[in-house]
């Protein structure tokens, strides 16, 4: 059988906790954060959205804006309901409820319930029925299951640890229904969370007929419905699994004036593609990672060594000054000073690289006691990252796991790389954190590193689109004929019902010939 598998254990045994140096490493970092923070670092570029807007902004995020404005018919948004899955739409219907409710008490007008968009003419014209029923997952989930047991046969009767089964032919919400309620999924609470994970196994997912679809494969138009259907159902797992998590909403900053350092990602990618056309990644972070590859991998310490504060200040004023023009020269930057380069560059975005919105969700991943569920929830919001902020953490992940391959040269394991880049990703002055909060707390370092220590061990994974949200995709692509041939019959009974308008009023130039409207049936 055909099989694509993650993360195979390294040549070296991996520890299975974060020893000490790891943990004093990371509040040292901590200590770094605060300490090279802005003055005004204070003021927070990020705020908890208010009563409503938190369901308001999800509706909008997963392409349900009618459902909210009350417009009335849309093809597209019911079409998209129609390939729900049942735990899916619950959640869907949670966030209206939820949100009509906040309305009610701004007495302002309620939002639309799903059944409303399905009982309009429209819906009901264009849209097939609710696919992925339970038993059809049931069954699904038995069938992959019992295929995917041949691969990994044999294993728990030589002693070895077993291989971890991927399914992605089922909504990752509905797996987690399921298992519940055949009391298989483990509870979510604080004995369990700091538990002892042990050696990362190894994931194994098999192919299906056309192979694995990674991100890059898909159309931004794809991409836009993976997003919107991602979003869904990572809202139905977290809801499943007891995870109230709150996104915050970026406000407006001013960016400072420099043109590497604080500066949106967006913007640089756009900018470097005027320079190197359909480039996805900073020219810079290229550049930068580029170097690292080349001075850093077999330097001991490196990413945990810090580099001199006053050269660090020194290089960068330098790189702003001249990265472009091409006259700054790398031969005498230390590898050390380079990865601190590396580090300032990533906290000093504007907005967290995870983002702003989905950062306490990447946080909240250390509550899950299920490592495939672990795993299905950072699949997801993987896919929710945009573009550039996905590209990013992708390349930067390459290079960590290099550094970690490295680890008979550098003495970094996976442990030490990942705590000391934690608090770099999880630390951000534009939303708040415990971290900066409750003080170096031994579980709250163990607890932003290992979800560290998973983006950089299962990252191949966590980047790929899985099967039940193409099959999804899939549905609406295929609604698309249907819904345009909706869209000409009305466009020709508007353009009969203009004909007639204009022959039967009177032509204020009545000497001249009118043309007529021809309508083709096609």
């Amino acid at each position: 059988m055909n099989v694509e598998s993650w993360a195979d254990s390294p040549d070296l045994p991996t520890p299975q906790q974060p020893d000490r140096l790891c943990l004093e490493s990371f509040w040292s970092e901590v200590e770094t954060i605060r300490s090279d923070s802005e003055p005004d670092s204070s003021r927070r570029d990020s705020r908890q959205s208010e009563d409503g807007e938190q369901e308001e902004l999800w509706l909008q995020d997963a392409g349900l804006s009618p459902l909210v404005n009350g417009e009335e018919e849309d093809v597209d948004k019911a079409v998209l309901l129609s390939t729900l899955t049942k735990t899916q739409a619950a959640a869907v219907q949670r966030r209206i409820d939820s949100f009509t409710c906040s309305l009610r008490k701004r007495n302002k007008t309620p939002a639309r319930h799903v059944r409303d968009v399905f009982a309009s003419p429209i819906a009901q014209s264009a849209v097939p029925e609710t696919h992925n029923s339970e038993p059809d997952a049931h069954r699904n989930m038995e069938s992959v299951t019992k295929t995917q047991r041949s691969a990994v046969s044999g294993q728990e009767t030589q002693g070895l640890q077993m291989d971890e089964i991927f399914i992605t032919d089922v909504a990752y919400c509905e797996q987690a229904a399921i298992l519940l309620k055949q009391a298989k999924l483990p509870q979510n609470n604080s004995s369990q969370c700091r538990r002892d994970d042990g050696a990362l196994p190894r994931v194994i997912c098999p192919q299906c007929r056309l192979g694995v679809t990674r991100v890059l494969d898909l159309s931004q138009q794809d991409m836009k419905k993976v997003r919107q259907l991602a979003l869904i159902d990572m809202t139905a797992l977290c809801d499943l699994l007891g995870l109230e998590v709150k996104r915050h909403k970026t406000c407006k900053r001013k960016i400072p004036e420099s043109c590497l350092f604080g500066v949106p990602l967006a913007s640089l990618v756009e900018s470097d593609q005027k320079i190197k056309p359909n480039t996805q990644i900073p020219l810079f972070l290229q550049t930068l990672l580029s170097f690292l590859e080349k001075k850093g991998l077999d330097s001991e310490g490196i990413l945990r060594v810090p580099g001199s504060q006053s050269r660090i200040k020194v290089l960068q004023q330098m790189l702003e000054n001249s990265f472009y023009s091409g006259s700054f020269s790398w031969d005498e930057v230390s590898p050390n000073d380079a990865a601190a380069l590396l580090k300032k560059f990533i906290r000093e975005l504007p907005a967290p690289l995870l983002t702003a919105e989905h950062l306490n969700t990447f946080s909240a991943v250390r509550d899950i006691a299920d490592l495939k569920q672990k795993l299905h929830v950072l699949n997801l919001l993987v896919l929710l990252l945009p573009e550039p902020n996905r590209n990013t953490l992708k390349v930067l992940l390459e290079f960590l796991s290099k550094v970690v391959l490295s680890e008979r040269r550098n003495r970094m394991n996976l442990w030490a790389v990942s705590t000391i880049m934690a608090p770099n990703l999880f630390l951000h002055k534009a939303v708040p954190s415990k971290l900066a909060v409750d003080g170096p707390e031994k579980g709250q370092a163990e607890r932003a590193a290992d979800i560290m220590r998973l983006l950089i061990r299962y990252q191949d994974l966590l980047w790929t689109v899985p099967n039940f949200l193409l099959s999804q995709v899939r549905k609406l692509n295929e609604n698309s004929s249907r819904r345009y041939q909706f869209y000409d019959k009305r466009i020709k009974h508007l353009l009969r019902k203009i004909h007639t308008d204009s022959r039967d009023k009177p032509d204020k130039n009545s000497g001249e010939v009118r043309e007529k409207i021809h309508i083709y049936q096609h």
